[in-house]
């Protein structure tokens, strides 16, 4: 389990290069809907990164990542690592396989794989464990303070430049 000191110390190392972010979710199914909230808040608090909305297919984003040749690339989402609700971890590529479950079709560890075959970046998957992702739910109170201490913590390290 990363604590805030932890999870800012491991993306600080990230400030100042060019980084990506990617918020997968469905907000129609409660705490699923994290990352693309996260985007959305990160979006009008402005941040100084790119950031991409993916929602329920981020495979549709492959290309546009490509394009933009970041050299880090944080993909938000709810993941169930067994873990409280609300707790927040980091993930690389390679742990997705076995340690995570994803909510959604595509494999996150495949798509990965399509865009790191194409260009060289860093991926890190910060995922949110989920309380509940039923259709139709509303976001969780553990998940809406997730979701906010996150803001927090990535406003303060990819500030937009002045």
């Amino acid at each position: 389990m990363s604590t805030d000191q932890q999870l800012f110390e491991q993306l600080n190392k990230l400030r100042g290069s060019k980084t990506v972010i990617v918020g997968i979710g469905n907000t129609l199914k409660g705490d699923d809907g994290v990352g693309s909230l996260i985007c959305e808040q990160l979006q009008q608090a402005g941040v100084g990164v790119e950031l991409i909305d993916a929602g329920t297919v981020p495979e549709s984003y492959i290309q546009p990542i490509i394009k933009k040749v970041p050299r880090n690339l944080l993909i938000i989402d709810a993941i169930d690592f067994g873990d409280s609700p609300g707790t927040i971890n980091i993930f690389k590529p390679e742990q997705l396989n076995s340690l995570v479950v994803s909510t959604h079709t595509l494999s996150p560890r495949i798509f990965v794989d399509m865009i790191t075959q194409v260009i060289n970046v860093d991926v890190y998957f910060i995922g949110v464990q989920p309380a509940q992702t039923t259709f139709g739910q509303f976001l969780s109170d553990d998940i809406r303070c997730a979701l906010q201490r996150l803001v927090d913590l990535l406003v303060d390290i990819f500030p937009l430049e002045e």
